[in-house]
């Protein structure tokens, strides 16, 4: 197991009550292990962040790099999301 590192933090009324919540509501033994918890969740919310910019993003910057003629104006992308939505609300969707 880690070393424990004591931290002293300032929180917001709100966040301080939600905190206690979590706790009297017995989802956590202690306002360290909601802290905990909110660490891992931020910590698994950057490596998808990150997993997303380098399968999806990056790639797609250097397609449109080697291939400028590849982009669209923001008139034609707004002209295929208006015909897009048209077409929803005739159908009834």
């Amino acid at each position: 197991m880690s070393t424990i590192a004591k931290r002293t933090v300032s929180l917001p009324s709100e966040q301080s009550e939600f905190i206690d919540a979590k706790v009297a509501a017995g989802d956590y033994a202690s306002a360290s292990e909601v802290v905990r918890a909110g660490l891992r969740a931020l910590r698994e919310r950057d490596a998808a962040v990150e997993r997303w910019l380098n399968k999806e993003v990056a790639p797609t910057v250097d397609a449109m790099a080697s291939d400028p003629a590849r982009a669209r104006s923001s008139s034609q992308v707004w002209g295929t999301i208006a015909a897009h939505h048209a077409e929803r609300v005739k159908a009834g969707r």
